[in-house]
């Protein structure tokens, strides 16, 4: 027997003046209880004959009649099958994905352009265009994690899926990633002699580095890499950032980064225009974009 999945998150969605019980389930998915569901579509919430469930159609009963069918495409389907799982205190329950109740809206409200609605469905249509309304500015993913608070958690293994493509759990052998050109540009701008690639650089270049590079690649990814590779007594680090790269994801996403970053250095007379010029084209997360001057 399948495992029932469990609820992690759950709170009341209120949409207008509508309230639907919602989920967040182990493995992400969305939920919407399906009688509160039906209701908020002006339905009772149960079947005639006791039926749910238009087996021959696949679909929930209430998308079951002849008219609405041209409206329904494979994604509504997808989602139309009932989920059955255990609420936070263990009770079985039985709920829909949540992004079924915006597309069973769209059903009604194309139905309804077409004139293509019974006279019984007509207050289901009314009910689905106030819902969309609500729905508008939000989606209801978005609803839904707020109402449950999932959205901190949401954040966090979105951060640790970036995580996962950009940076490896060992750091690799070293391998030669920053062209010369790049520190050859950095100290013509900032007026210093430059003596080759053999000759220790100024503490401050690395400021400069992760300033242009680290920085501006995804959120997270340069606190990671600081806590994976610390500073030793001496301030140093054992290993160069980039070694900790994942070859897939983080060493391209680094070579294009740098591509864009030379050309701009090269293009600048002055330091100052450059860094507008990476401000703007390579922001920082966050960061506002200044707005170019006509000498520039």
């Amino acid at each position: 027997m399948e495992k029932l999945l469990k609820a992690t998150h759950e709170s009341v969605l209120t949409i207008n003046n509508f309230k639907i019980k919602s989920y967040v389930l182990e493995d992400g998915i969305r939920v919407l209880n399906r009688i509160e569901f039906i209701r908020t579509l002006g339905r009772t919430g149960k079947a005639k004959g006791g039926r749910n469930y238009d087996k021959e159609f696949k679909i929930p009963v209430f998308l079951s009649a002849n008219n609405l069918k041209p409206f329904i495409n494979n994604e509504l389907l997808e989602n139309s099958t009932p989920i059955i799982f255990k609420d936070k205190n263990g009770i079985k329950s039985i709920g829909y994905k949540a992004e079924l109740l915006p597309s069973v809206c769209n059903v009604f409200l194309e139905a309804k352009d077409k004139n293509a609605l019974s006279g019984n469905q007509e207050h289901i249509a009314n009910r689905c265009k106030i819902l969309i309304r609500g729905l508008a500015t939000v989606g209801i993913i978005a609803l839904i994690d707020e109402a449950t608070g999932y959205q901190e958690i949401r954040d966090r293994i979105a951060l640790q899926k970036i995580l996962e493509k950009f940076l490896l759990d060992e750091y690799a052998k070293w391998a030669k990633r920053f062209p010369d050109e790049f520190y050859q540009e950095m100290f013509r701008l900032k007026g210093w002699q430059w003596k080759g690639m053999k000759v220790n650089r100024p503490s401050v270049v690395g400021k400069y580095t992760n300033n242009i590079v680290y920085e501006r690649l995804p959120k997270g990814v340069l606190e990671e890499l600081r806590k994976r590779n610390p500073k030793k007594d001496d301030g140093t680090r054992a290993q160069k950032f980039h070694q900790w790269l994942t070859p897939d994801t983080g060493i391209p996403e680094l070579d294009r980064h740098l591509h864009t970053a030379i050309a701009f250095i090269r293009a600048s007379s002055n330091w100052n225009q450059f860094e507008r010029l990476l401000a703007r084209s390579l922001p920082k997360t966050g960061e506002q974009i200044p707005l170019p001057f006509e000498e520039e």
